[in-house]
């Protein structure tokens, strides 16, 4: 199959720290591809990168064919991006919130209507159109992230940590969603997460990032045969590639940003 995302060597630089380090790889068309790593590997500054948000240091990438520097805005119509942060208004309706990223991605006036209608259909949000967002649960505000992302049909959907904070029903229900999605328009989907349960259930192939690096990458078959311990489960390789992390990755400043993200979503 064609590769819809190449990188080539795309570094990131915030001052002295390398965020990124000159990362190579590939991610096939309809494919679902998982990136792991701790907090501060890196997964964040790469995606930023890939959906235009942030330019690369060095070496380069290029979505569909487009260079995300020179190509900028054509990358922009083929990717579709949940980030971490809450990126729906709680003051306004499940349709408001629609209607302003439709018209972010310039869809036709004609046509907004119309998708809108289908893209809450789709992701069990119809009821609840017309109620403010700051009324819904974790779950359905990020079904309506997706739904945001999903409006001008990008061929790549890239989900940064989209279950952090959800209960296991609310989980569930959002993979449903975006396993349709690639059901029926073939949309690539490029997630991290740190539930390794879920990685191996969805993902043909995962990378694993580790200060930067790329550190392992293949099939979850694959990985687990190149871990010396016969039989380890895909937290123990995860563990394996990351274990020289310094220890402040996991400390205070961390988990109290991750409780924050949870405590939205809940």
């Amino acid at each position: 199959m064609p590769s819809i995302l190449a990188t080539d060597q795309i570094t990131r630089y915030y001052g002295r720290l390398c965020a990124v380090d000159h990362v190579s790889l590939t991610v096939e068309a309809g494919e679902m591809f998982g990136l792991l790593g701790r907090n501060g590997a890196g997964k964040s500054t790469l995606i930023k990168m890939l959906t235009t948000l942030l330019p690369p240091t060095s070496g380069n990438a290029a979505i569909g064919g487009y260079d995300v520097r020179r190509q900028s805005d054509k990358v922009r119509r083929l990717v579709g991006y949940v980030p971490q942060a809450l990126s729906a208004d709680g003051e306004l309706t499940g349709y408001d919130n629609l209607l302003i990223f439709a018209k972010t991605y310039d869809v036709p006036r004609a046509l907004r209507a119309d998708l809108i209608e289908e893209c809450l259909d789709f992701m069990g949000l119809a009821d609840a159109a017309h109620r403010l967002v700051k009324t819904y649960s974790g779950g359905m505000v990020r079904r309506l992230e997706i739904a945001q992302s999903m409006l001008h049909k990008p061929s790549i959907l890239f989900l940064d940590e989209p279950t952090i904070g959800l209960d296991p029903v609310a989980r569930e229900a959002v993979w449903k969603h975006v396993k349709r999605l690639r059901e029926l328009y073939k949309t690539t989907v490029f997630l991290t997460t740190h539930y390794m349960a879920e990685a191996e259930e969805l993902c043909s192939r995962i990378a694993i990032m580790r200060r930067g690096k790329i550190v392992a990458l293949g099939g979850t078959d694959e990985l687990k045969a190149a871990h010396s311990k016969r039989g380890a489960t895909l937290d123990e390789i995860f563990a394996h590639f990351t274990e020289d992390e310094k220890d402040e990755d996991g400390g205070y400043r961390e988990i109290a940003k991750a409780r924050k993200k949870a405590r939205r979503l809940q």
